[in-house]
Formats: C-alpha cells, structure tokens, sequence
C-alpha cells in the first residue's frame, strides 16, 4: 500500500518533518540518497581510528532549545546532551579570554562594567523563550503571537552588529564576543539583521547552553530515526532521487533539498513563476573545513579557553568584520574568523586516552577553491601557541568537498541560503506559506525554509504541519 507521504532527504529536517506526520497516523517513507542519515549531522573516523569527529554540525543550542525536540525527548532513543562546564570561550591577544556561560549571572560577572547592559538585553528574552521561540523559529510573515516578547529580540536585532556593539558596550572585550556570535550568520558584521543573530545565540545559551550529543552529532540523526521507526515510518537509504517521476505514489511530497535542486527533481510540476523563484534563490558564502587529531589538548594561552566547548577565534570585533566583510566581497581573508570545537575534552568516547579530536572551519567565498588550512592554524597557534606540534594527523574538506558530503550544501553553503535582511525574513521566497510550492501535493521542508540554519528540526516540524493542513487534510 503506498504512503500517505513521502519525504526527501534524512537530514534533521526531514526526519522530523517524517515524525511529525507520522505522531498523527499518517504512513511516511523516508528516502536518502545517501548511505547514512543524518544529512549535515553525521559523524564519522576522519583522521585516525578511534577518533570520531562531526562532519558537519557539531554543537547543538538550537537542538536543545528547539521546542520540538525538547516536546519529543529523545532519550528514549539514547540521546544524551553533553554541556561543557562553558558554552564558548573568545580569546583575546592578551592572553586572556572572554568566556560565555550557562548562568547569566556568571557571564555578566565577567563583562564588567558592561554586565548591566548584557543582562539587560538578554535576560527578558531567555526568561520568555517559550514565547519567544513560537514566533522567531518559525515563518516571520505572519502575525506575532507574543508581539511584546519578538519586539525586544526585533527592534535591536535589526541593527547592524557592530552599531549594536559599539552603542550598547563600552568593552573591547563585550564587543568582541557580540562580534563572534554574531558572524555566524556568515555575513558582514555592517549589515541589517546581524545583531538579532548575536542575540539569540547569547539567549539560547541561557537557555539550553551549547551542547554535544554523547560519541558524536550522528547520535541525533540515529535517535530521531529510531523514533520515526517506532512510528511505523520507514527509511531507505542509497536512494538518489533525481526526478519526481521515480517517485511512488503519495499524497504528499516534502523535500529536505535546497531551492536549486527541488527545482531540478521537481520543475516539471511548478508554475513558471514558482519555477523562476527557485532558480533566483541565492546561496551564501561556504566553509572550509579542518579536523586534527591531536596528542593532547589544545595549548591555549588563555587557559580558561579550555572550559569551553566551542572557541571563537578571530581577535577584536574589527578583525572579525573585516574578515567577513572580506568573504562578502568574494575576497579571501587574511585572518579568517575560524569556530573551534573541542568536544572530546567533555566527551571522551571521541578520542583514545589522551588525545583529542579539534573540529574547525572558517568562511569563504561560495565555492572558493583557496586551501584555507595554513590561515586557520595560524589563528591556532596566535592563540594557542605549540599547536602544530600537537598535530597527528588533519583531515581537509574544500567547499566542494563539503558539497559532496551533503548536496545541500551548495558551494559549501551550510546555511541553506544567504541571510540577507529580505531573503532572511521571506525565506525562501515572499509567501504566506513558505512550505507550500505551487504544486498543492509538494512541500519544501528543508533550512531553505524559516527559521533557517541548525539542528532543531523547525523547519520540517512546520513543513509537516502544512501538509496536514493542505495535501494530507
């Protein structure tokens, strides 16, 4: 008997839309062009035996906080969210380093004079994050629920990070944090939108820190799809899709693939302008990617850098906006904003006794070609001197070989698409329903959909509520 649905794509999104149908009594299949799940959430023996490194998404804020996840707890299923003593360290070239923590109190401690604003800013956010998270991790054209609770991450976050910076922070120090979180939404820190990427990074610490899942990210993939299985949903994996006619028949169709190749499986089924849309989406710059096994830790001169789980590198927020700016520009940095991860320190099924495994990427120009290793280890050894001679071995992913880990990841793109203020706020495309396509029997289900980039399953949570509420009705 064929499904009731059929979903494209095992990654986060896909998997949850899959569970989100199947918790109602619908019947959904699951096809993955890949030999394993997880799309960007897979981990695997880059380096040596015995070192498992994340391949892609390695800490998890937005996994922890996502209200769907928190409402299936995954536990069951062998789950378990490791939480560093820290959530992010950003050091400096003093030697010291400023450090992100769970408890507000602890992190406006450490700002100084520039904890009262901190506190101000972030603390009314993360004690309305239920509030908060209804509206913001979902379609933004719409009519807030909370409109009150959207309005205090809104009105800042539409600033540029670095005004919001400078006007709200007296401390370098302050301001180089703010730069750090905020540049992971991979464009100028000059820019509309980016202070609101700061804001919820900084929020969703206080609300579920920056954690790992225990012996690698693959371990959520695994458990969401031991949950569909419980379900009755199925998955086939080595299942490459190219066309909607190799499909069976469904009543619905949700695609976890970016706007370019939904309209190559699938053109054939649009209108023209739907059609022109997909093919106008634009992507944003792409990573390149390094993972070291290393003998021992990480030689930090800041010592307190090895509380953390994720390290920022990258200086002052003027370095960092420089070095985005850059990338925005096509042009290649000199001194690369590069996100650390640490996680054997705090997870030791990752690495053999003592040794450990370092997850680092930096951004480039989509598609950029440049072997970015020799400027990201120049970051390491500024603030961690002695690092090269750590080294056992590296493994290194250009944009197009991250493309070919995961074919979403356009260019190396690992966001969906580019945040720019109108593509952010419409994403994909100016619809009241971003999920839907044209074809009432095809739904869009993927990070091209809001609320964007990350581990937290919203975006297919939500493509299957519109299913429900269009094809499958």
């Amino acid at each position: 008997m064929p499904p009731d649905a059929v979903v494209i794509g095992a990654g986060p999104n896909g998997l949850s839309a899959a569970i989100a149908l199947a918790r109602t009594g619908r019947s959904v299949a699951v096809l993955e062009a890949n030999a394993t799940i997880g799309g960007g959430c897979r981990s695997a023996e880059l380096t040596l035996p015995g070192f498992v490194h994340d391949v892609c998404s390695a800490f998890h804020p937005m996994g922890a906080a996502s209200p769907f996840f928190r409402e299936l707890d995954l536990r069951p299923e062998g789950l378990e969210w490791v939480e560093p003593p820290a959530a992010l360290a950003h050091p400096l070239d003093d030697g010291t380093a400023v450090i992100l923590e769970r408890s507000i109190d602890a992190t406006a401690a450490g700002l100084g004079s520039d904890g009262r604003m901190y506190r101000r800013l972030v603390e009314p956010l993360a004690r309305a994050w239920d509030a908060l998270a209804s509206d913001a991790l979902g379609p933004l054209l719409r009519m807030p629920r909370h409109p009150l609770v959207l309005a205090r991450l809104g009105l800042p976050g539409l600033l540029p990070a670095r005004m919001l910076a400078r006007t709200a922070f007296r401390s370098a120090r302050t301001r180089a944090l703010i730069g750090g979180l905020a540049a992971h939404s991979v464009l100028p820190l000059d820019a509309p939108l980016t202070a609101s990427f700061a804001l919820m990074f900084a929020v969703t610490t206080h609300v579920a820190s920056w954690p790992i899942a225990r012996g690698g990210s693959q371990r959520i993939a695994d458990a969401l799809a031991a949950r569909l299985r419980s379900l009755g949903g199925t998955i086939e994996v080595d299942r490459q899709v190219r066309g909607v006619a190799e499909l069976s028949p469904a009543r619905a169709y949700l695609f976890d693939v970016t706007p370019r190749q939904l309209e190559r499986i699938a053109g054939e089924r649009f209108s023209a302008g739907y059609r022109s849309q997909l093919r106008s989406f634009r992507y944003g710059p792409g990573v390149f990617k390094v993972d070291y096994a290393i003998d021992g830790p990480i030689p930090w001169r800041a010592s307190e850098c090895l509380r953390a789980g994720t390290v920022h590198l990258g200086g002052t927020i003027d370095e960092i906006a420089e070095s985005e700016a850059a990338v925005a520009r096509g042009k290649i940095p000199d001194r690369p904003f590069v996100l650390i991860g640490q996680q054997s320190l705090f997870d030791r099924s990752r690495a053999p006794e003592g040794k450990n495994t370092v997850w680092g990427y930096c951004h480039v120009p989509n598609g950029s070609t440049v072997d970015m290793t020799g400027r990201i280890e120049a970051q390491l050894e500024r603030f961690a001197p002695g690092f090269r001679d750590r080294v056992l071995a590296r493994s290194v992913m250009t944009p197009a070989e991250v493309e070919r880990k995961n074919e979403n990841y356009i260019g190396g793109d690992i966001g969906g698409g580019e945040n720019s203020l109108f593509q952010f706020v419409t994403r994909p495309f100016p619809r009241l329903d971003p999920y839907a396509t044209s074809a009432r029997d095809i739904y869009l289900c993927s990070s091209s959909t809001p609320p964007g980039g990350g581990v937290h399953g919203m975006c297919g949570y939500h493509a299957a509520r519109s299913a429900l509420g269009g094809a499958l009705s």
